[in-house]
């Protein structure tokens, strides 16, 4: 009597369930980097035009203008896309102006006549901007990223969900 070789079918069904565990667990773990890759290129991008923003200000001594805008005691989150802000920026302080966030939405921009004082904002994964933010540190990646005046009022920071 000659004896076969080779798996049973349950043996077979145990093997793909396993990988189907694994593949599930790291799928997960896939898609939550690729948000936080999504977060630090924003806030990447974001220092960036505060840089550009900034040495605009200092060459000309006053920020790039930008649609209506009122935070610090006068200064309103933005709510308008930047605008003409590549114009003024590119190419003497950018090469290339970054207009989108990591998930393609546009950033926003704007700026106080009075008191110099301008934001960034970043609409977060969901693209829709936050009527009342948190400010401070958030764990949610549908969070607003806000920038006033070179400094992170609104950002990311530890697990997020």
């Amino acid at each position: 009597m000659t004896r076969r070789r080779g798996f049973t079918l349950i043996e077979l069904l145990i093997v793909v369930a396993i990988i189907g565990i694994i593949v599930a667990i790291s799928l997960v773990n896939m898609i939550n980097a690729i948000q936080r890759a999504k977060q630090k290129r924003s806030m990447g991008d974001m220092k960036t035009l505060a840089t550009a923003v900034e040495a605009y200000a200092t060459d000309q001594n006053f920020y790039p203008a930008a649609a209506g805008f009122t935070l610090p005691s006068g200064l309103s989150l933005p709510t308008a896309t930047l605008g003409a802000i590549p114009a003024s920026l590119s190419p003497t302080y950018l090469r290339v102006v970054p207009l989108v966030d990591g998930w393609s939405s546009y950033f926003t921009y704007g700026t106080t006549s009075t008191r110099g004082d301008y934001a960034l904002r970043s609409a977060g994964a969901d693209g829709s901007l936050q009527t009342t933010p948190a400010w401070g540190p958030t764990t949610d990646f549908n969070a607003d990223i806000i920038l006033v005046d070179g400094t992170f009022v609104q950002f990311p920071d530890g697990a997020q969900k």
